[in-house]
């Protein structure tokens, strides 16, 4: 990973682990037309605030990598984070909203 690269955006988790939003991948994994979730493109504060204060947590089938989830922000009924923990600063890989009366999988209110 180059350190050129520019930080977007950063939020500590309840732990306070670092995580940071890089530009790239905001742009190229988050909000690319083809496969992005561009309806999250006003939307990097709830990215941020499901990181600190998330409503759920649970493993990514990814090694390493922590799927944070968190209900009523951004532009659906839950958005979910996924982080990667595999370096440090931990960064974030991916966001999406998602609702339609969908719950993230191990979630118990």
């Amino acid at each position: 990973m180059s350190a050129a690269r520019r930080v977007l955006a950063q939020a500590r988790t309840p732990e306070g682990a670092l995580v940071v939003v890089y530009g790239d991948t905001w742009h190229e994994h988050v909000l690319h037309p083809r496969d992005g979730h561009n309806e999250l493109a006003t939307h990097l504060d709830s990215v941020l605030a499901t990181i600190a204060t998330p409503d759920h947590r649970e493993p990514d089938p990814r090694p390493r990598r922590q799927r944070f989830s968190k209900q009523g922000v951004g532009p659906s009924r839950w958005l979910m984070v996924v982080v990667s923990f595999e370096q440090l600063p931990a960064r974030v890989v991916t966001a999406l909203g998602y609702g339609h009366g969908r719950s993230p999988h191990r979630w118990m209110p």
